[in-house]
Order: structure tokens, then C-alpha cells, then sequence
């Protein structure tokens, strides 16, 4: 019997009814007595990692999580981390670039409810976790919730209330959980290499989202205050005309003082593509800007930090890591790429 460890970090499925609302207040071993099933499934031990309300995970979390999982590594077939929603995808995506290239199942889930109510979603969720990390075909970091597998870098949480809380963004589900069963699509990831895990996160990043008629004065701000801006564009990307002198002129030292610009789409599904519109492709063939294509905001975001917390890189190496494929996030760069290369 394969031996699992939880970590508990709170999140609305630990959580208690008090005067100022609810709060976590439910320890790992109380949430493993709501599914006393489990003993069919794996041998599990658990970890209180921190206890907060997903609003208030920070990267420091996030690293105290993937020290956890590291210290744990040897000891255990797998790992199922218990999680507030609100960040859940975040997390998820953090976890991702931290924990790269792992054989055992690191599954992340959460719930809607707390588990101790009759009427909620916490006590499945967390008893398929289980089913999942101590599958033989399972690996990675993935979230398990409503009783599908998400890949850790393409979930969006779509629903505040519904169970069907979360979606996989522009990837299929790879498995599904049915009747206590694994039911797999898509075949595991075969790794070459040891696992490899990170434990910095650089936060000096800022998400423009852009609305009609922006004053062009924000770019000098932000630009000014932050390393990485990801500007969220409209469809398939590029830069308003009454926006382009302004961001010319903070592009042109933005490269030697080691800063990033990511442009990203506002539309959810499908990504996006530059170089359809004049508005987009001149200004990424001018300033060779990285681009998210498929990859959810999320990933993006969480991607960013992970790439500005290694010193030894390069902008070149940047742009490099950036565009490669990490657990499923980006797919869409290499269709790009493959087709300006048979032009």
C-alpha cells in the first residue's frame, strides 16, 4: 500500500463557522477522519504546512510548501495538499515551476465548503486526491477537484460557489475520476532527469489590464516600480496606437535594466498570436517581446517569478525558459514556431 502524505495549508475546506466567519480551523488528521475510506486506498500521514485562508498566500507559501514536499521526497509514493480555492490555481501553477519534473503525484484540491457541513463537495474531492496520488500512472503537480484532473498549469477557478469550481484552460482534462476509479485520456509524462526543485519566487511583478482609452502615463509608473509587466491586451494581443509612443519610450532601456514585458490576451480561451494584427506585430518584432500564446494568467504570472528569481540567467535565457514547456503550460510558441520555420 503506497504511503501519501497531506499537507495541510487551511482553505475554506478546513474551515470553521465563527462570529467573524468562516476561518481554517481543522487540523489534517480531523479532515482524514471525514473520509475513513481512504484506509482502502493508501497509508496516510499529514502535515500542517501553514493554516490560512487562500486570500492570504503569498510565494512565501509557496516555498514553505515546496520545502515540505522536498524534506518529505524520499519518504513517501506521494503527496495531496489541501488548499483554500481563491489562489488554488495559483499555487497550482507556482508549484509547477518549483517541483519540476517529478515521478510521484504532488495533487492539490480543495472544496466549496467546509468538510464538516452536510452538504459539500470536500469530503469526495479529498478522498479522489487520494485515489489519484496513489495511482501507478500518476506524476507531477496536478489539482483534483469535482472529479477531474487538472493539469498544475491550466486551471482557472471559473465558479465562486458552484462545485465545478475550476476549468482546464485550453488543455483537455488528462484523467477523470469515476465511481473511485482513475480514468485516464492522456498518458503520463515520461521524465528524463532527477526531480528538481525551487524554493524562490520574485514578486516585483505588475498585471496591466488594459481598457479603452488608458492614459499612457501608467507605463512610466509601472515600468518605473517593477521588473515584470504582463499587460493583459485585447484578443490576440498588441498595443493601442494612443498607447505605443508611451510604451516605445519605457522599452528602450527596459532590456539592459533586466526588466520583462509580457503581453497576454483578456480572452481566456484560445491565447494569442501578434502577429495577425499591424497593432501587435510590430511592436513584438521591435522589441522581441515574449508572449503568453496559450499559457493561463496563472502560469504566466507564476512563471515570471520563478524565472526572475535565478540570478544566472540572461535575458536570452529568460525569453529561452520562458517558451519551454513545463508540465503542459505552453504548447502554443512551438506551433508558432514550427510554422514561421516551414515559411
Amino acid at each position: 500500500m503506497k504511503r501519501i502524505l497531506m499537507l495541510g495549508t487551511g482553505g475554506t475546506i478546513a474551515c470553521k463557522h465563527t462570529e467573524s466567519g468562516l476561518t481554517p480551523a481543522i487540523t489534517p488528521e480531523e479532515l482524514i477522519g471525514f473520509i475513513p475510506d481512504v484506509k482502502r486506498v493508501c497509508e496516510v500521514h499529514t502535515l500542517q504546512v501553514c493554516n490560512v485562508d487562500s486570500t492570504n498566500v503569498t510565494p512565501v507559501h509557496w516555498e514553505m510548501m515546496s520545502r515540505a514536499v522536498e524534506e518529505n521526497y524520499k519518504d513517501y509514493d506521494g503527496f495531496v495538499l489541501c488548499h483554500g480555492t481563491d489562489t488554488l490555481a495559483y499555487t497550482a501553477a507556482a508549484l509547477s515551476y518549483m517541483i519540476q519534473n517529478s515521478r510521484k503525484p504532488i495533487v492539490i484540491t480543495g472544496a466549496q465548503k467546509p468538510i464538516d457541513e452536510e452538504n459539500t463537495d470536500a469530503r469526495t474531492n479529498l478522498l479522489d486526491s487520494f485515489i489519484y496520488a496513489a495511482d501507478d500512472g500518476s506524476r507531477d503537480v496536478n489539482i483534483v477537484f469535482d472529479g477531474k484532473v487538472i493539469t498544475g498549469t491550466r486551471a482557472k477557478k471559473e465558479r465562486a460557489k458552484s462545485y465545478n469550481a475550476f476549468s482546464s484552460i485550453n488543455f483537455p482534462y488528462p484523467a477523470v475520476i469515476r465511481e473511485q476509479e482513475v480514468i485516464r485520456y492522456i498518458p503520463p509524462q515520461v521524465y528524463e532527469g532527477e526531480v528538481k526543485f525551487y524554493h524562490e519566487m520574485n514578486d516585483s511583478i505588475y498585471v496591466l489590464k488594459l481598457i479603452p482609452g488608458m492614459a499612457p502615463g501608467i507605463l512610466d509608473c509601472l515600468f518605473g516600480r517593477y521588473r515584470c509587466i504582463v499587460i493583459e491586451s485585447f484578443g490576440v494581443g498588441g498595443i493601442p496606437e494612443y498607447l505605443v509612443d508611451k510604451f516605445y519610450e519605457v522599452m528602450k532601456n527596459c532590456r539592459s535594466q533586466g526588466k520583462l514585458a509580457i503581453i497576454a490576451t483578456q480572452v481566456v480561451k484560445e491565447g494569442s498570436d501578434m502577429m495577425v494584427y499591424e497593432v501587435g506585430k510590430k511592436v513584438k518584432q521591435d522589441f522581441d517581446l515574449l508572449e503568453t500564446y496559450d499559457m493561463t494568467l496563472e502560469a504566466t504570472i507564476t512563471k515570471a517569478m520563478w524565472l526572475m528569481a535565478r540570478s544566472d540567467l540572461s535575458y536570452e535565457d529568460m525569453k529561452t525558459e520562458f517558451y519551454r514547456t513545463v508540465n503542459c503550460d505552453i504548447l502554443g510558441y512551438k506551433k508558432r514556431r514550427d510554422l514561421v520555420s516551414d515559411q
